[in-house]
């Protein structure tokens, strides 16, 4: 087996790793992410959705849209570039911060729920406390 051989089949082994990006895909990225942007900025400043909730889960729809529109063509991710490895690791980083956060945001709940005390509110004004012997 001469250096060659084992070359060429090294170039063969990594063969998929090769990215062919075009103008075109960085233009359709380009676009969608304007058209990602815009729609939902049109979607508050216009008070197109007059529910808070449902506003921000249609934002929240949106900003993974965009996400993914990132990772894809400017990014070039996809699941054949280095074996999988690299789409793999992004879905563990995505898991992993979906768990931080979604614990941060219940310890955060319960201990707001559970350390703050409520306060009970006077039933009388203030003039009426004062001592007997105080007044006039």
């Amino acid at each position: 087996m001469s250096a060659h051989d084992i070359h060429a089949g090294h170039d063969d082994h990594h063969e998929h790793d090769d990215i062919h990006v075009s103008m075109g895909d960085y233009v359709k990225g380009f676009v969608l992410a304007v058209i990602l942007t815009v729609i939902p900025f049109w979607l508050i400043m216009g008070d197109v959705i007059s529910d808070r909730v449902t506003a921000v889960m249609v934002l929240g729809v949106f900003a993974v849209i965009q996400i993914v529109v990132h990772m894809v063509y400017f990014l070039h991710m996809n699941g054949k570039i280095q074996g999988g490895w690299t789409m793999l690791s992004t879905i563990f980083t995505v898991i992993f911060l979906a768990i931080g956060i979604a614990g941060t945001l219940w310890v955060m709940h319960n201990m707001n729920a559970n350390m703050m005390p409520e306060h009970p509110q006077l039933s009388a004004p203030a003039a009426a406390s004062t001592p007997a012997s105080m007044a006039p």
